[in-house]
């Protein structure tokens, strides 16, 4: 039987935290300046629909505000419905190669340390299909995944940790010629040394609030820098273990199949979607009188920016300025001032380049990649100045 924790045993010295930046300022860089008007996209979807079936959203990037994104336009998607989770009967189990299995309500993680961290992140399916809308950015409270993983005493032969929503579904699995049919809950794991990472967060409100069901209600899991389909939902049992867990969304989906050429050899891999890849994208255009305003957003894996860059049709890179709000694992904003823009539809494209020297690839140099997962080339956008 799991363990009730205590009160007392949950706040003891063992569940210090190791800070975690929550501090941001505000942002006016993306509002609208008085007599500022948006120019629109010539590619743009018409049929563009933010809300396309009940519990999925996207952002629809021409519209972005402010550095954090509002809770309701944050973006949703899921993959077995959205499980109504009653807070005041929520517990969140804890099991396998600890000291002991706990069992932690809503209100005895609440009175754990808190932490808090702006943290930005994009579906590992996003793309220039849905316009790169499956993407946001946000303040996450919660309490440290690292400090609680600690007070439970891991065991020297943990390797992986399994979190498993409370959201489930009934998959068919093949093996050895046949198929079997189980219910399982939707389920990620992360190594030990990530899960210990001291930003990763046990949430339980974004942006100042209670998390809402599209985000996960009552608790989800936040891990920076990567996808979001790291970042489960509807937390409800973290279970450590000694071998690699094999799940659908680990094994079987969310795999990026990529060539790596070798001399004349191409040699395939397979890998589970994990950090965020560098990427930016022009979002929005405006313009007062004979000027105007490029704005977009890079995100990545928290490795330091060095700049972003915007070309104009075949022109030369320019460097973008970068919101001084960014913090390690948001999206960064930037805007470009175009002066004096000439008649006519132009092309407008966006590259990150972090402090590696990575540059963010074209479509081309993403010819090996032959999955949809990861999709961060460089996104051309399309505009008319009339």
């Amino acid at each position: 039987m799991a363990k009730e924790i205590s009160r007392r045993e949950a706040l003891k010295g063992g569940m210090a935290l190791a800070g975690i930046a929550a501090g941001i300022s505000g942002l006016t860089m993306s509002a609208l300046a008085q007599g500022e008007e948006v120019v629109p996209f010539t590619d743009f979807p018409a049929d563009f629909n933010p809300n396309p079936k009940p519990g999925v959203r996207y952002l629809d990037t021409r519209t972005i505000q402010s550095f954090i994104t509002p809770s309701d336009q944050f973006f949703t998607v899921q993959h077995y419905g959205q499980p109504v989770v009653d807070p005041a009967t929520y517990k969140l189990k804890i099991t396998g190669l600890i000291g002991e299995s706990l069992e932690l309500s809503l209100d005895q993680l609440r009175k754990l340390p808190r932490a808090e961290a702006v943290v930005g992140f994009e579906c590992s399916g996003n793309g220039k299909a849905r316009v790169n809308g499956l993407a946001g950015n946000a303040r996450w409270s919660g309490t440290s995944l690292m400090a609680l993983l600690k007070d439970c005493g891991l065991k020297p032969s943990a390797r992986e940790v399994v979190f498993f929503g409370a959201d489930k579904g009934t998959e068919e699995v093949a093996h050895g010629g046949s198929t079997t049919q189980v219910e399982q809950h939707f389920a990620r794991s992360l190594a030990v040394e990530d899960a210990m990472r001291p930003e990763v967060l046990v949430a339980y409100e974004m942006n100042g609030a209670p998390l809402s069901l599209n985000q996960g209600a009552p608790v989800r899991l936040i891990v920076p820098g990567w996808y979001g389909i790291a970042n489960i939902k509807w937390l409800a049992h973290i279970h450590v273990q000694d071998s690699r867990f094999m799940g659908k969304f680990m094994a079987r989906e969310y795999v990026t199949l990529r060539g790596h050429k070798v001399g004349d050899e191409t040699l395939w891999n397979e890998t589970s979607v994990s950090r965020i890849q560098l990427k930016s994208m022009v979002a929005r255009v405006t313009r007062t009188g004979s000027k105007c305003r490029i704005l977009g957003f890079a995100m990545n894996d928290g490795t330091s920016l060095r700049s972003v860059e915007v070309r104009i049709d075949s022109g030369p890179w320019q460097t973008a300025t970068i919101d001084n709000s960014s913090t390690l694992y948001s999206w960064k904003l930037f805007t470009l001032n175009w002066e004096d823009p000439t008649s006519g539809e132009h092309t407008l494209v966006s590259r990150a380049i972090d402090a590696t020297g990575n540059i963010q690839p074209t479509e081309e140099e993403l010819e090996l990649k032959k999955t949809r997962w990861e999709n961060n080339a460089q996104f051309a956008r399309k505009v008319m100045i009339g």
